[in-house]
């Protein structure tokens, strides 16, 4: 017509589709019955045969119980009896369906799969709020990334059979690398003073057991070999180049372990694991050059941190300090399982403090310090803080010396002098019975 209008040309004869093979029309079964159960309401037939016919359907036959639709091939979102309701809804309106006046549900009591979201929640709003961005990493990792870590051994990776690459090989067994890819990415983007975290699971491959479940289980039945492969959830922080930048208020700060360690900390009391219910040690392997481990009493480790090893930077191409810490999401969560969060009165009775400097071997850390403070007084023993430490002249050979500020405080009653010093005599004989300190 464009042609005949604009152009002066003639019609010289009709349309022609030529096509190979001619694509038919979808037949539906349409049932009504079917359609009241789906929608919850029973429309008017009649109204339903309009709808769809003014949708381009033929309606080929109708009666009582149903109809017989024939759907245009160029309809190819319009094949089953299902896709025609939900034609016949959108053009009746759902808006237009009334609800029952009777609710119909099944109750169902929280787990702990919500109670994990709940805290991933709060941990999340947390470190954002102290300048962390979350990031999510593949779970398909490199290989070659594990070779020669104790800690982390090859044997216990869990390969994929058509890897598209081989960056993308097996399923990572620890958090660390993909964190450091991201750092190092945008690290040469001119962006170097980054705190990252994410959550996300770790996965593992026992042989051992793989070979053992080869064999027929006790009632002679094949085992199912998935059990040679486990899982577990983790949450991992990452921070590296300076705290504190460009500040009129505050002097140029670079980030350290100190930084992550209060971090950490600050995640068990927002999950409500008590810090004299953990122990402190002193550890490195492959992927920490030096590092701490936090280990509950049952001797199950929730957390580690330090700073990361300069070959891991080196494979990731990263040329700065990181330090990264590694939590065990799912110990941290068994764990504070029975925790229940309780609210109480400012304390009307005033706090008391007293300080010691105590001479001690170097051997002897801060955390052993504060570990035997809480068990010789857990009754108003409140915080224990390390304010100084001083190595050099007028010190014996192989000491140093810890300045140690104890806070206590009753909540029942002002504390007094005697009780005062009966708790700390109590502790200075602790100190010097068990660390062999001496008060300077």
């Amino acid at each position: 017509m464009l042609v005949k209008e604009l152009a002066g040309g003639t019609i010289s004869m009709d349309i022609k589709d030529v096509y190979p093979s001619k694509i038919e029309n979808f037949k539906i079964d349409f049932e009504f019955d079917y359609a009241d159960r789906l929608i919850g309401k029973q429309l008017d037939r009649k109204v339903m045969k309009s709808i769809v016919e003014n949708l381009g359907i033929t309606v080929e036959s109708f009666s009582e119980t149903g109809m017989k639709l024939s759907v245009p091939p160029f309809r190819v979102d319009v094949q089953h009896p299902c896709d025609v309701v939900e034609e016949i809804l959108r053009i009746y309106g759902y808006n237009n369906i009334d609800f029952d006046k009777s609710v119909k549900s099944s109750l169902t009591v929280q787990g702990e799969v919500d109670r994990s979201h709940k805290l991933q929640d709060l941990v999340s709003e947390q470190l954002v709020g102290c300048g962390f961005n979350e990031i999510l990493n593949n779970s398909l990792t490199r290989a070659a990334y594990y070779d020669g870590l104790e800690c982390c051994p090859p044997e216990k990776l869990v390969h994929v059979i058509n890897p598209l690459s081989a960056d993308l090989n097996v399923l990572r067994e620890n958090l660390v690398f993909g964190g450091l890819e991201s750092l190092s990415h945008n690290i040469r983007r001119q962006s170097s003073d980054l705190r990252f975290f994410e959550f996300g699971k770790c996965y593992y491959f026992d042989g051992v057991k793989r070979e053992a479940l080869k064999e027929p289980g006790k009632d002679g039945e094949p085992q199912n070999p998935l059990r040679a492969y486990s899982e577990d959830y983790h949450l991992g922080l990452w921070i590296t180049g300076q705290r504190v930048s460009g500040s009129w208020a505050h002097a140029d700060e670079k980030s350290s372990v100190y930084e992550l360690k209060a971090y950490v900390e600050n995640v068990f009391k927002r999950i409500g694991l008590a810090q004299n219910a953990l122990q402190i040690e002193e550890f490195d392997n492959a992927i920490y050059s030096c590092g701490l481990r936090y280990k509950l009493r049952s001797g199950k480790t929730v957390a580690e941190l330090g700073l990361v090893a300069r070959a891991l930077l080196k494979a990731t191409d990263v040329e700065q300090p990181v330090y990264y810490a590694d939590i065990n999401w799912d110990e941290l969560l068994k764990a504070t399982r029975k925790v229940k969060t309780s609210f109480t009165d400012l304390p009307k009775y005033p706090a008391v403090r007293r300080d010691l400097a105590l001479l001690v071997d170097k051997s002897v850390k801060f955390s052993d310090i504060e570990k035997l403070a809480y068990q010789t007084e857990n009754k108003i023993l409140k915080e224990v803080t390390l304010f100084d430490v001083y190595e050099g002249k007028n010190l014996e050979a192989g000491k140093k010396s810890y300045a140690v500020s104890f806070l206590l405080q009753d909540e029942s009653q002002t504390l007094n002098d005697a009780r005062i010093e009966k708790v700390m005599n109590n502790m200075i004989n602790a100190m010097q019975n068990k660390l062999d300190a001496k008060l300077r």
